[in-house]
Parts: C-alpha cells; structure tokens; sequence
C-alpha cells in the first residue's frame, strides 16, 4: 500500500463460506488497520445459509477518509479466499487484470456437488483460471496447517499470515498479536500467532 499521504484506498474482499471462519479474519484485519492510523470500512453479504453458505467481507482501507462499504465490481486490488470456487465467483465479479490473489487450495463442496448436479473444478482448471483473471496469485492448503495445530478453522489465520508475507497490506505479527491479545486468552493467542507464522513461511 502506499504511504498515507498519497490520498489512495485500497479495496480486499476476504470471501469463504459459512463456518470457515470470515467474519473473524476481516474483523481482525480490520482492527489492526485502524490500530495502524488507517481508516478502515466493512461491508458484508451472506448467502442463503449460515454454514456452508457464501461469505463475502469488503474491507475498504483509507489513509484518512470513511469509504461506501461495497467495493465497486471489477475494483477489488486483493483478494483472499479461503475457498477456490469462492475466490473463482468473487474473481469474476470484482477481479481486474491488475487485482492479487492469495487463496486456500482446500475445497469445500457446494450443494449441487454433493447432490450430483455439478462437478467440482479441478485443480488444474482452477490454476488456469487464477493465471487468466489475476495479475499474481499464491495457492496453498491453509487449512493443512490449521489442522496441523489442532483447528482446521485456524486456516482463516493461516491467511492473515499469508497476506502479512506477501506485503501486500501494511501489517505485521506485532500488529497482529496486539490486536488478538484483545479479545483471546494467552493460551489461544500464542496458538493464533502460530498459524499466523504458518501462512507467512507458506509465501517466504
């Protein structure tokens, strides 16, 4: 992100679907920006269900200026998803040729995959996809490591690391911890803190 005086904002959408976690992530990101100086708006959208329904959270970041909480289509300049297909829809809907990409390989079947009336994309298809509609993408199985401590929904952490290690947003571990210590016990924040080393060493 720039630095704060060139007057810009920076539009991320952080999508999955019910249960993974979403809301949490954005809501953290989001604390941490403000701690930062930033100003930071929120927008979110549901899907029809709580869990595994679609989730979408529009994070507008501006050096010093409240933005619309709905980031315009085909404007978003991040996107992390902690479900392929979701980044897929959300890419089609709000990606661009300049927009980055930082998104969980480990799927999660929709409802008409599991009634037989879809077929899941194959990871291949998905891959072609992320070359054509992304300027730079990282695909890595977040929810591997949140499982390898214990949660598989620690994979929502294991992205706020990721993105931390790509640079791609002003934020760090410091700025992380300060933000989780808030609201988890010690014995959880240390736990956070270690999937949030595990998504940065998956973009190092």
């Amino acid at each position: 992100m720039k630095s704060k005086s060139q007057k810009v904002t920076l539009n991320l959408i952080l999508t999955g679907v019910g249960g993974q976690g979403n809301v949490m992530a954005s809501r953290t990101l989001a604390g941490m920006l403000v701690d930062a100086g930033y100003v930071a708006t929120i927008g979110e959208t549901f899907g029809m269900s709580q869990r595994g329904g679609s989730v979408m959270s529009h994070l507008r970041i501006s050096p010093d200026a409240v933005r619309s909480p709905q980031i315009p289509r085909g404007a978003a300049d991040v996107i992390v998803a902690l479900e392929p297909l979701e980044a897929l829809r959300v890419l089609t809907m709000y990606g661009n040729p300049e927009v980055s990409l930082i998104a969980n390989s480990r799927s999660i079947d929709p409802v008409g995959v599991i009634t037989g009336e879809r077929d899941y994309p194959s990871e291949e298809t998905i891959r072609s996809a992320f070359e054509r509609l992304t300027a730079r993408y990282w695909l890595f199985d977040a929810t591997a490591a949140g499982l390898s401590l214990g949660n598989p929904v620690l994979s929502n952490i294991v992205m706020i690391g990721a993105l931390a290690g790509t640079g791609l947003l002003p934020i760090d571990r410091r700025m992380f911890a300060k933000e989780i210590r808030k609201t988890q016990s010690p014995e959880k924040c240390a736990l956070n803190l270690k999937a949030f080393d595990a998504g940065v060493s998956m973009i190092k």
